[in-house]
């Protein structure tokens, strides 16, 4: 699912008419890139690509000052269809995506494993740090979000604290981890199946 295209159709399903700039700064004002994929350099690529798709249309152009004209544009009835499905995928489907941390840490060096419990705790120290300047933004964001948009940015404070938790028992079991991995010895090799071959093509008993 296309964020940046949600996030265009339903603001200005949402607000109304809008230019570029105009979708910019609500996207910085509402911290998109805090709890969203969104980044605001796609933002002009992605009206530009809506447009030619008719799923938005351009009703005006205005201009300030010197600043150079800005096109303004409106949602059509396509782009409402669109953004229902979208919203309606948004809504239903999760996303959990791999880490690759899991995969580094089923391929470990086996002649550095003195040092995987301090880089495990590197890497809890980073997610801590990291939540605590989410809470320090979540609060300071709170006052002018709506109860939608506050539970949306909570999510990813809620992700860090589950990570943090997981990361925890995973500290715990290290000293096994370790060991489990300096006795293992037996690596076996993928099993790969044996072709058909017709019955006049098998070898003979």
């Amino acid at each position: 699912m296309s964020s940046i295209r949600l996030y265009i159709l339903g603001s200005l399903a949402q607000r109304g008419e809008m230019h570029g700039h105009q979708l910019k700064l609500l996207a910085e004002e509402e911290r998109l890139h805090m709890w969203t994929d969104i980044s605001v350099g796609s933002l002009y690529g992605a009206l530009k690509r809506l447009h030619s798709e008719a799923l938005i249309t351009d009703v005006r152009t205005e201009q300030e000052g010197n600043f150079p004209a800005r096109q303004v544009y409106a949602i059509t009835d396509s782009g409402r269809r669109a953004l229902d499905a979208l919203r309606l995928e948004g809504l239903t489907s999760y996303v959990l995506r791999p880490d690759p941390f899991d995969l580094a840490l089923t391929r470990l060096d086996p002649d550095r494993l003195d040092r995987l419990p301090e880089l495990i705790a590197a890497r809890v120290d980073l997610l801590k740090e990291l939540l605590r300047t989410t809470r320090e933004a979540n609060s300071r964001a709170r006052p002018h979000l709506s109860l939608a948009e506050t539970f949306a940015l909570e999510h990813r404070e809620k992700r860090l604290v589950a990570e943090i938790e997981w990361h925890d028992s995973l500290v715990q079991a290290l000293p096994n981890v370790v060991e489990d991995e300096r006795t293992r010895t037996d690596f076996p090799q993928p099993h790969f199946p044996q072709p058909h071959l017709p019955q006049s093509h098998r070898p003979k008993d």
